[in-house]
């Protein structure tokens, strides 16, 4: 256990566009969102214990912990380069931690398994791999539940609320932007506006006013061009439920990032200061 100056904030994270870190090209592109992702690893000061991911590309019938000692990969992305079918991302998974997750959340009264067979998906592989590019630090995943419900994911970031004492980063894995139809300056008004009041909901709202907005989050400027379908705004909520009476600090913003989307994101809760 730490003390509550060591405890871990939590993060959303916009996490980019398939195996990016990989592919020159899309690393340039991507130099903002690479600093701001090593930023995090400095502010947080100490090495965690482990990273728990909250990808938007898992989703499972009930909340479900990767439970494998040496996870796979999942290549869950299409026409890109032969040789980004073949990256590893050799970090040990936590399958301690994952009956841990799976125990927090059936207390809670929320269902939750395991599974030994899930890889690493590319909204966990490609942060996580400019975040630790050594691959030393045990990390696993938790998928969304299917059906999007945005009270039981913010209710599930609750329950697992106790791990950010126990050295563990929670960390949502989306975009606060996702609509892969839309792009270049077709986008710009959009993915402001939604991303506009997703600052003012996040920073600007008390708790019980922030979690009213974000249960009703599709009413929002442009909610549903921004997200056709929610399953990249959903680690936000776990994220955000984890730290929900704590303050959101932005801690990375583009006006254009690839491709021309206004994208952001966010930490949830203080700096350890010891």
């Amino acid at each position: 256990m730490t003390s509550p100056a060591q405890r871990l904030p939590t993060y959303f994270i916009s996490h980019g566009g398939g195996p990016w870190p990989w592919m020159p090209e899309m690393r340039e592109a991507m130099a903002p969102l690479a600093a701001a992702l090593q930023r995090i690893v400095r502010e947080i000061g100490a090495r965690p214990r482990a990273v728990l991911s909250v990808s938007g590309h898992w989703e499972a019938p009930r909340f479900t912990a990767m439970s494998a000692a040496r996870p796979g990969m999942v290549y869950d992305y299409h026409g890109f380069p032969e040789h980004t079918y073949r990256v590893r991302y050799p970090a040990p998974g936590g399958p301690a931690l994952a009956g841990r997750i799976e125990a927090l959340l059936q207390d809670a009264g929320i269902d939750a398994t395991q599974d030994s067979a899930q890889g690493y998906d590319h909204g966990t592989f490609a942060p996580l791999a400019v975040m630790f590019p050594q691959a030393d630090v045990p990390v696993l995943q938790l998928s969304l539940k299917q059906g999007y419900d945005v009270a039981e994911h913010l209710a599930a970031g609750r329950a697992l609320a106790p791990l950010r004492d126990e050295g563990v980063l929670i960390l949502g894995s989306g975009l606060s932007f996702h609509n892969l139809r839309l792009r270049g300056p077709a986008a710009q008004a959009p993915s402001k506006a939604f991303d506009d009041w997703l600052r003012e909901t996040l920073e600007g709202s008390p708790p019980a006013g922030r979690r009213s907005r974000l249960l009703q989050w599709d009413q929002a400027p442009s909610a549903r061009t921004a997200h056709p379908r929610e399953d990249h705004l959903l680690p936000l909520m776990v994220a955000l439920g984890a730290a929900e009476h704590e303050a959101a600090t932005m801690v990375h913003h583009e006006d254009n990032a690839w491709p021309g989307w206004v994208v952001s994101s966010w930490r949830f809760g203080a700096l350890p200061t010891a």
